[in-house]
């Protein structure tokens, strides 16, 4: 039977992993804590608190550096610390004052890479450190599905990049099981499945970007995963995972949780 072994959220969109032990799975669909805030920037005419796509803010797939940064978020406080090798560079509140100090220190750290999309776009200055905090709004897709891969399929796509195990933080999918074959989870494609005791839709095959060549430690870009993806596994469009939506309710998943097909 398969079984979730990891579960993931990401506070600030395209920045930090968290590792849980558990998630909680909204009704609405998504993720609490999940992508609940994002360095947008300043000429995007879409309001803070509505969804955009993802070239609208600082992100992975146009800055990669930025895995080399270090994000921590409270939630009971509102607070965000922003860390580089250990250094300290923004410890702030979210307020009007901490909210541009924190956007400060993100441009700065972004402006000094060699690859960003700061540096020949001064109409995107200054940055929008955008979000309540709370609500989780700003996922890949407007409406928010929730990710899953497994284990066995990153395996694959490891050993066709002729790399160690990669790091799933690079995919940075919500869920990961173990227990299937390969690429088994792309069949529960249009199918329900049950994970421990909520049920979901599986939409989609979750398409990858640029952001998946990235080193989530290094920030390097460093290995061809979109080519690899297309080439190795004869897949018309780059995809790994699946995207899911909640069939009836939320509730809380847990590592250990049985992984269950419906139909």
């Amino acid at each position: 039977m398969p079984r979730v072994v990891a579960l993931y959220r990401y506070p600030v969109k395209s920045f930090t992993p968290e590792v849980c032990d558990s998630l909680t799975v909204l009704d609405e669909g998504r993720i609490a804590g999940d992508r609940v805030l994002g360095f947008r920037f300043a000429n995007s005419s879409v309001p803070d608190d509505a969804w955009s796509k993802k070239h609208e803010f600082v992100a992975l797939v146009n800055t990669p550096g930025i895995a080399r940064l270090h994000l921590r978020f409270e939630p009971e406080t509102l607070r965000l610390c922003v860390s580089l090798e250990g250094a300290v560079l923004s410890n702030e509140t979210l307020d009007a004052i901490g909210r541009m100090r924190i956007a400060a220190a993100i441009e700065n750290y972004v402006l000094k890479l060699d690859l960003n999309p700061l540096s020949s776009h001064p109409e995107r200055l200054p940055l929008r450190l955008v979000g309540n905090g709370l609500s989780p709004v700003y996922q890949d897709d407007a409406l928010g599905m929730i990710t899953l891969h497994s284990r066995a399929s990153l395996t694959a796509v490891s050993r066709a990049v002729e790399a160690n195990q990669l790091s799933e933080q690079r995919f940075r999918s919500n869920i990961a099981i173990d227990g299937l074959d390969a690429w088994e989870e792309q069949s529960w494609v249009g199918r329900k499945i049950r994970i421990g005791r909520i049920n979901f839709d599986v939409v989609t095959p979750k398409s990858r970007c640029l952001a998946t060549q990235v080193n989530p430690q290094s920030g390097e870009q460093d290995l061809p995963i979109l080519k690899t993806l297309t080439h190795a596994f004869s897949q018309k469009k780059p995809t790994f995972a699946i995207a899911m939506h909640t069939s009836g309710g939320g509730g809380n998943i847990y590592i250990g949780d049985e992984v269950r097909l419906l139909n």
